[in-house]
């Protein structure tokens, strides 16, 4: 019996498994290069950096003394940005709300007619005239205007019967950078000139401005304000007044602003102070979809003069009318009503009495708009542009 060698099995080396997929080469396109570094063609090279992430060295190089600085404001930057913050508004309309709620600034008394012309909506272009008829002793009077206006543009002159003449031009730059130019003319004191720049970031706004503003000599006013939102509801702003009557003679004064915003922007209360010592406080609030109610409060106190003014008032929108009603301290009550008999002509009424002195005053006017010849007054009018207003 013959006897055989048995030869011992050959066993292979056995492979690893692959690594299990991690999921990211589902996001990639299948004809896409890999950004992954393959270890096996490239060993000893996984620990290189992004090639398109910056080092600190490269910083270094481009900014060189500053680069703490430039690195402090990115990271401010980047912060604020991750907070989201909302834009505060500015500082010069800072009581919006109150003041489109209270008569105020709409109140007249006498009679007064409105006549506009409506040549284009989209970019805007109308004329108006109108005239007014005051109680006496002052004179009637008759203004003429126009106002042309696009989405960077915005153009509006007047001209009345004394030979007065007003103008404003507003110039929009694009990323909320808006330049603004007034001007009025008459016969004797009274004529201004002012200029200035407006800037509104994600969540801050500032303004520069100057008024009869002297080139050789340096006198005129000069203000300069900033808001800032610090929370989503909460911002601050301050404000800097300095008035050069003369180049002997400089003043100035500082205040400041603070405005909170409920988070259904439902009610706004704001409260400013002035250098010279003056303080105003307001509140606004819509109590219903077409019902807001605002009271306002100015303290006095410059010099040996000590005053103070409450002011409360509130609005109510229905289809073709608007109703305010308004009273304050002083013993002023007062009434506007705005009637819209038909789309292009609207009726206004007012009155306000004052008990403590025993006067009154009244006032009724009309508005009629027109329509271009190509314009189709059954068909609704096209958007407006947004004015840099």
């Amino acid at each position: 019996m013959s006897s055989q060698t048995a030869t011992p099995p050959t066993y292979s080396s056995p492979v690893p498994p692959p690594p299990p997929p991690s999921g990211a080469e589902a996001l990639l396109h299948p004809s896409s290069p890999s950004p992954f570094l393959d270890e096996k063609r490239h060993p000893g090279e996984a620990h290189l950096h992004n090639p398109h992430t910056p080092s600190s060295e490269g910083a270094n190089a481009q900014y060189g003394f500053f680069t703490p600085v430039v690195s402090a404001i990115a990271r401010i930057h980047s912060l604020r940005k991750e907070l989201g913050l909302p834009n505060p508004g500015t500082v010069e309309h800072l009581q919006r709300e109150v003041k489109a709620t209270h008569l105020t600034n709409h109140f007249f008394d006498g009679a007064r007619a409105d006549l506009t012309k409506v040549f284009s909506t989209n970019p805007v272009f109308q004329v108006t005239h109108a005239f007014s008829f005051p109680i006496a002793p002052n004179p009637a009077g008759y203004n003429f205007g126009a106002v042309v206006g696009d989405e960077r543009h915005f153009l509006q002159g007047g001209v009345d019967d004394s030979g007065a003449v007003t103008m404003r031009f507003n110039r929009g730059w694009g990323a909320g950078h808006t330049s603004k130019a007034q001007a009025q003319l008459v016969r004797g004191p009274g004529s201004f000139v002012q200029l200035e720049h407006d800037y509104q970031g994600s969540d801050h706004s500032a303004n520069v401005k100057a008024l009869n503003p002297g080139l050789t000599d340096g006198t005129g006013i000069f203000m300069v304000n900033y808001i800032q939102s610090l929370t989503r509801n909460f911002a601050l702003g301050i404000e800097t007044v300095v008035q050069r009557p003369s180049p002997e003679v400089e003043e100035a004064s500082t205040g400041y602003h603070a405005k909170y915003v409920s988070n259904n922007h439902d009610w706004i209360a704001t409260a400013s102070m002035q250098g010279v010592g003056i303080l105003q406080a307001t509140y606004w609030q819509k109590l219903a979809e077409r019902i807001d109610v605002a009271a306002d409060l100015i303290l006095v106190a410059v010099g040996q003069k000590r005053e103070a003014t409450a002011t409360l008032g509130a609005k109510w929108d229905f289809r073709m009318s608007t109703l305010r009603g308004q009273i304050d301290s002083t013993g002023k009550i007062s009434s506007l009503f705005e009637q819209r008999l038909a789309p292009t002509f609207s009726f206004t009424v007012g009155g306000e009495i004052d008990h403590l002195k025993s006067t009154s005053r009244f006032g009724v006017g009309f508005n009629i708009e027109s329509g271009g010849e190509g314009m189709d007054p059954t068909q609704p009018p096209p958007a407006p542009p947004s004015l840099p207003l």
